[in-house]
């Protein structure tokens, strides 16, 4: 046992010395803060609490039914959403209780092909399949990176799917929803919005506005550009009751028992933490994943979507075929100490997807750090030394290591020098 444990042990501890001097840049991933991360190691991560806050299954939860009710607050405050439920424990479980919820065999559902950037849990080998159900999938504009607007029009009002799903893994800019609305509201779709990726941005109002734009349902997780705790939220503006009952059932007892008090709570402290730095965060999110994309370009990389800016979110999608594909540049990369993950391209079919066409890089991590515009430039030369230049990466990682010197510390979380326990005064 004792050999066992220390195995472990180490290396944990090696991946933490690692990261540490790394330049993360996976487009799922963020740092959560040190407020947040406390509560992961609280007593409730070894407590249960099946059902609802005042209708528990268990005893026990007197103070978890309070924190569950102010992080549901907080949430609807947040987005502005009439309806939230913080017990999904991931994205993805999120999803499947709004598949659940308005899906099943006899149901129709359309959205984003996995190769044009959608989550694999839209896919037919994903949940959906799970419910019995096969996407239908809307063309798709390349040069745009996004749906084709008139071509979905025609496939909304020709299929008239019970669920419309929109949104992406790899989300570069918003979805057309409000031009879509008109058809949408003929068809009588529910619609729906994975979020994970951009729900940051969203709670900081730099992205759009789903719920205004005729939106029913959010699903994401709570790990991205949300900087909280790996969990997961459903919000809506439900159309009818019958609709809010069906949602609120199908989290529970539906696709979860027990839903991570520990990762609730956390995710009560994010929320409040976005409260007061989302916006100023969620800005230079976009405009360091802009600056990267300008430097990536200049320095001969094929960066989606040029004339448009590259991005509106903290997502890059680069296509370097020309240098060998993207699973030999992302490993060439993680020698060097820069973590990010290859991806499947509009071009490439999922069989594709151990090597596919593309890269795919975020900027929340770097923000989260304390990078801005001028460290992007920085970022980008150290990635052309890897891939273009095909420089030695453990030569190359020494200057990463040294890089990462200056960029120790979490920001937009509480304020820097606060004493410990001081720390929740300012919320």
């Amino acid at each position: 046992m004792k050999e066992d444990v220390e195995f472990i042990y180490e290396q944990v501890d090696k991946h933490h010395d690692w990261f540490s001097k790394s330049i993360p840049m996976i487009a799922s991933e963020n740092i959560i803060s040190p407020m947040a991360r406390e509560l992961l190691i609280s007593d409730f991560h070894d407590r249960y609490a099946e059902g609802a806050p005042g209708a528990r299954y268990y005893q026990g939860n007197i103070y978890v039914d309070r924190v569950e009710i102010r992080t549901e607050e907080l949430a609807k405050k947040l987005f502005d959403a009439k309806y939230a439920d913080v017990r999904p424990i991931s994205g993805t479980v999120a999803n499947m209780a709004v598949l659940m919820a308005f899906g099943g065999p006899d149901k129709k559902i359309t959205s984003v092909d996995v190769s044009s950037g959608a989550h694999i849990s839209s896919a037919h080998f994903g949940a959906v399949g799970l419910r019995g159900m096969s996407p239908i999938t809307y063309p798709f504009d390349l040069d745009e990176m996004n749906i084709d607007v008139d071509g979905t029009r025609k496939m909304i009002l020709k299929e008239k799917p019970d669920i419309a799903l929109f949104g992406q893994s790899v989300f570069l800019f918003p979805t057309p929803i409000k031009e879509l609305e008109d058809a949408l509201q003929e068809a009588g779709s529910h619609v729906w919005y994975d979020a994970a990726h951009v729900l940051g941005l969203i709670a900081g109002g730099e992205f759009q506005d789903p719920l205004r734009e005729g939106v029913e349902v959010i699903t994401g997780s709570t790990h991205k550009t949300l900087p909280g705790p790996q969990h997961g939220i459903l919000l809506a503006n439900p159309r009818d009751e019958e609709s809010r009952e069906k949602l609120f059932w199908s989290v529970f007892p539906g696709v979860l028992s027990n839903h991570h008090l520990h990762a609730m709570a956390a995710l009560g402290v994010t929320l409040a933490e976005h409260m007061e730095f989302g916006k100023e965060y969620a800005r230079q999110v976009i405009k360091n994943a802009q600056a990267l994309g300008q430097a990536m370009y200049e320095r001969g990389f094929d960066v989606m979507c040029p004339d448009k800016g590259f991005t509106e979110s903290h997502t890059l999608a680069i296509d370097v075929r020309k240098y060998g594909g993207g699973g030999t540049a992302v490993e060439n990369m993680e020698k060097a100490n820069m973590i990010s993950n290859k991806n499947l391209m509009p071009w490439d079919d999922v069989d594709s997807a151990l090597n596919p066409s593309g890269i795919r890089l975020g900027s929340q991590e770097l923000t989260r750090l304390g990078m801005k515009e001028s460290h992007m430039v920085e970022v980008a030369e150290l990635i052309k030394r890897v891939v273009v230049d095909r420089e030695s990466p453990e030569k190359v990682k020494d200057d990463v290591v040294e890089f990462r010197k200056d960029f120790k510390g979490v920001h937009y979380c509480y304020k820097e020098g606060m004493p410990a326990h001081e720390r929740f005064t300012f919320l």
